[in-house]
């Protein structure tokens, strides 16, 4: 798990402000925020993200900028923690803020919660209380300081996880002597899309309209092609900050979309930090005044999707001979692909159709360098002998802790009989 630690360094982000004789512009015409970084040096104030003044309808300026940047640590050992949890849909995040007597190291440290559940669709009225359970801490990238961000699940008065708490079952199977003994690595690469207020249209895209043909927007540079690099950036270097373990990030095939990597994480941290990585995307989108969409075909016709691609390794499958237990992972998954299938997103039925380097959702398949299979295996692991798989099937709504330990129970856990075990080897030619 992340753990709260001083910074190293310190950094700020802020809005570009207009010149003093520039005329002032309302909100309805800002179509996105330029974040960039402070260079005139390290304050002595914690990092954070500097929040522009706002301008109402009315022509009052609502001036809190100071208020909300205001560094605590020489008046008070106190410190915010910001508890942050999954809604009902399974998708939304929500969290809410508390004081916490001094600083902490460990999720341990801290007490439990409650919230209202029958106000997110996870609890009745008569009975609404939901009780939060700490369960890894980051560094809070927007208050700065000794400040922490809490990533918890959820549980009935009665200690019971509720039907939204996928974290639980998660944690029991990445506790296994079998699994611990594997090391299981992941490396996530979530995929999203940016959309202009209101209109729920791709950031960059003429409303109503549509941009030119795919091919140029790819990794792309240059402002007709890259919509909302700033956002990304800003993104990149808060979960920097944060203790995420991300380790990338690119504009992708579809102008709007983007792309960050998590990763590698070891078992339950691997959705712990997806988890937080997306709460701090949602926050800056938030201040930029965009929407952040997960949807696994935000525009259909001739448009990639989004997925959560999901590459994947044992320890066994790092060492020499490696290749031979990841075909024996590939052909566990070819068994159980129905069961992954219903656990890996809503809507990917509308990705998975054999296009725009996609798998069909009914049809296994495995290839090396394959982006049109269900499970590719890379050029360099082949030659190795060993290596790592990358699972394609994940929408990017997908539970983190579903995916990464259903890879897990699987590949490590689950046994085919012998007879469905030949039957697989022979369909997909894999010798095993």
């Amino acid at each position: 798990m992340a753990q709260i630690l001083a910074p190293s360094t310190q950094w700020q982000m802020g809005i570009t402000k207009t010149s003093a004789n520039a005329s002032p512009i309302s909100s309805k015409s800002w179509s996105s925020l330029l974040f960039r970084q402070n260079k005139k040096g390290a304050s002595t104030s914690s990092s954070k993200f500097r929040v522009l003044a706002i301008k109402s309808e009315n022509g009052t300026i609502n001036r809190l900028e100071n208020l909300l940047n205001l560094d605590i640590t020489p008046f008070t050992d106190k410190i915010i923690a910001e508890y942050i949890w999954i809604g009902g849909t399974g998708i939304d995040v929500r969290s809410k803020s508390r004081t916490i007597p001094k600083p902490v190291e460990h999720p341990s440290e801290l007490p439990k919660w409650n919230y209202d559940g029958s106000s997110t669709g996870q609890a009745p009225g008569e009975d609404s209380e939901v009780i939060l359970y700490p369960q890894a801490i980051f560094r809070d990238p927007f208050r700065g300081g000794n400040n922490i961000l809490v990533i918890c699940d959820a549980y009935t008065p009665a200690g019971e996880p509720i039907p939204t708490n996928k974290r639980h079952r998660a944690a029991q199977i990445f506790s296994h002597p079998k699994v611990i003994a594997e090391v299981p690595w992941f490396g996530i690469e979530q995929e999203y899309t940016l959309l202009q207020t209101n209109v729920n249209w791709p950031l960059g895209w003429p409303v109503g309209g549509y941009p030119g043909p795919q091919g140029p927007y790819y990794c792309s540079a240059g402002a007709d092609k890259s919509f909302g690099r700033d956002i990304s950036d800003a993104h990149y270097k808060a979960c920097l900050y944060a203790g995420i373990n991300i380790s990338g990030t690119n504009g992708e095939v579809m102008p709007g979309q983007w792309e960050f990597q998590v990763g590698p994480s070891v078992g339950i941290d691997a959705g712990d930090h997806i988890w937080c990585a997306r709460y701090i995307l949602e926050r800056i989108t938030e201040q930029a005044g965009v929407v952040l969409s997960l949807d696994p075909k935000p525009i259909q016709g001739d448009w990639n999707g989004a997925g959560c691609h999901s590459n994947y390794s044992t320890k066994s499958m790092r060492e020499d001979g490696g290749f031979e237990v990841i075909k024996k992972a590939i052909l566990n998954l070819s068994l159980r692909h129905k069961d992954h299938i219903s656990a890996y997103g809503e809507g990917n039925e509308r990705r998975l159709t054999g296009k725009h380097e996609t798998a069909d959702i009914n049809t296994f398949s495995w290839g090396v360098a394959n982006r049109g299979c269900s499970i590719r295996v890379g050029r360099d692991t082949e030659a190795k002998g060993k290596g790592y798989l990358e699972d394609r099937r994940p929408a990017s709504n997908m539970d983190p802790y579903v995916v990464t330990s259903l890879l897990a129970e699987t590949t490590i856990l689950w046994e085919p009989t012998l007879e469905a075990e030949a039957l697989a080897a022979q369909k997909l030619a894999l010798k095993v």
